[in-house]
């Protein structure tokens, strides 16, 4: 069985992740937020046991997993941790 692997936030991470849930408390309600924490919980959960589960990203070294039709979450594989580098809004332009 494969070792599982660390996950580290980046500040940039945390701060993206938290925009986006409290943009889903504003326009949409605190549920429709809690359904956002529980998709990225489980995403990440899935990442540390298959750390090449979401395929690369244009940008080299980074992989974009899209989780809902509106965000991907952005990150990296560095030996034995995964590295969280932002979440993305994927209607937005964004060089990933």
């Amino acid at each position: 069985m494969a070792k599982q692997l660390t996950v580290r936030w980046t500040e940039q991470a945390l701060d993206s992740f938290e925009d986006m849930a409290l943009q889903l408390i504003e326009n949409w309600n605190y549920k429709i937020a809690q359904d956002f924490d529980n998709d990225v919980q489980e995403l990440i959960e899935r990442l540390e046991n298959n750390a090449k589960l979401c395929p690369p990203s244009k940008v080299k070294k980074l992989r974009k997993c899209v989780f809902h039709k509106n965000a991907s979450l952005i990150y990296r594989v560095k030996s034995s941790t995964i590295e969280l580098i932002t979440f993305i809004d994927n209607r937005s332009n964004h060089h990933f």
